[in-house]
């Protein structure tokens, strides 16, 4: 399960609630797509934008007082079913980083948001562009960095 959200105070009397989303992929609030909240499952009944949040009301949430309960409540959801359509974090930490010949440049420790493009940070501080990413799999991620992106610290 991963965290993807957290819903905010009650919007109106019709049971919507904010929704803080945590993740890029607002298919997570799509029409029937189901989360967890403590410990019962949620269905999406609407969702619409809202500034920087979420607008959702859930099924079976017909009034502000059924609202008001959910407030301040984390939002999880299973892994998307199809993870060869891109990476995801969880999938790239803790992985080793390699070259395409097999040398080793050290253990991804986080992913750091950059608006051009994400950054592995390596365990040595060293920053890869996500663009040089050739694949992942098996805790492993093999990157093609251009010459000299290694050197750029000495």
């Amino acid at each position: 399960m991963f965290e993807v959200g957290r819903i905010g105070r009650a919007h109106g009397v019709r049971g919507e609630v904010y929704v803080d989303l945590l993740t890029d992929r607002s298919e997570r609030l799509a029409v029937g797509a189901r989360l967890k909240a403590g410990e019962q499952w949620l269905t999406v009944a609407t969702a619409r934008p809202a500034g920087s949040r979420w607008l959702v009301q859930f099924t079976g949430c017909a009034d502000r007082n059924a609202a008001e309960r959910l407030a301040s409540t984390d939002l999880y959801a299973e892994a998307l079913p199809d993870p060869a359509d891109g990476l995801y974090v969880h999938q790239l930490i803790g992985a080793q980083v390699v070259g395409p010949s097999g040398h080793e440049f050290g253990r991804c420790v986080a992913v750091v948001a950059n608006p051009a493009h994400d950054l592995l940070e390596l365990e040595d501080g060293s920053l890869v562009p996500s663009v040089f990413i050739i694949s992942s799999h098996d805790g492993q991620v093999i990157i093609d960095p251009p010459e000299g992106l290694f050197d750029l610290g000495e």
